[in-house]
């Protein structure tokens, strides 16, 4: 799935990104971009009912990565939510082994990746959300 999506809720933000999950699978790295507010864990959100673990989602701003076991079309996946927020230096990123994480058979999803130019060949799809208004969300996945 790619394009631009206008989305007016959160509620539809979440289905936008469960049609996009669909097509994801282990070895799958998503960027995930966009401002604070800007609908980031919404699209999570989403994105981890189609692995049926949106029971465990939680945000990692304060320990860098949450680990979420699920499955799709009953094999199982583990899902890699980094949130790199709060690192200030490419040193401190490499520090964490990020670099093997993207190299696993897991799907990683990294919300904030675009402050690591380093990494940005390692994504295989790119999802920015932007604020469009009281609710509104511009989707744009590439």
């Amino acid at each position: 799935m790619r394009g631009e999506f206008l989305s007016g809720s959160a509620a539809e933000t979440r289905e936008y990104a469960r049609r996009f999950a669909s097509g994801l699978g282990a070895g799958d790295a998503v960027c995930l971009t966009g401002s604070l507010g800007a609908g980031k864990t919404e699209f999570i959100r989403g994105i981890a009912e189609v692995f049926g673990c949106e029971d465990q989602l939680s945000s990692p701003t304060f320990s860098l990565m949450n680990i979420y076991e699920g499955a799709l079309r009953g094999r199982p996946v583990e899902i890699h939510h980094f949130d790199l927020y709060r690192l200030e230096t490419e040193k401190e990123l490499e520090a964490t082994g990020f670099d093997e994480y993207l190299s696993g058979p897991f799907l990683s999803v990294v919300e904030w990746g675009e402050k690591f130019p380093l990494y940005e060949n390692r994504y295989t799809r790119h999802v920015t959300l932007f604020i469009a208004g009281e609710g509104a969300r511009k989707i744009v996945i590439t």
